[in-house]
């Protein structure tokens, strides 16, 4: 049987995509190309289903970022004037906090445990 191999995009819908572009390349720092290609990590993927009425994030669907070092991350968010949740940690998974794109889009920063 054939499999799925990746995640091989992520499409928003944007009141203006070029800003939008450039806030993900400019404020966090995707090594956006041509296209909107970006060369990842290898690391763990999370794919879960959460109830309708959850409360976990707004919408229908968040997406969330694997970063090296959250702490110096959410200074030079800081850094930038971007807001950033106050960091929560789940034993055995990571580290996590939450920030707001321009367009009102909620995105999870996570440092995975070095458990895993």
């Amino acid at each position: 049987m054939a499999r799925i191999t990746g995640i091989g995009g992520t499409f928003l819908r944007s009141s203006d995509p070029d800003a939008l572009t450039a806030w993900y390349r400019d404020i966090l720092g995707l090594g956006l190309a041509e296209y909107g290609q970006w060369e990842q990590q290898a690391g763990p993927t999370v794919f879960a289903a959460f109830p309708a009425d959850s409360d976990y994030f707004p919408g229908r669907s968040m997406l969330n970022f694997r970063v090296d070092d959250l702490a110096a991350f959410v200074a030079e968010l800081g850094a930038r004037g971007v807001v950033t949740e106050d960091v929560q940690h789940m034993e055995g998974v990571g580290s996590f906090t939450w920030v707001t794109d321009p367009e009102g889009n909620r995105l999870e920063l996570w440092e995975p445990s070095a458990a895993r």
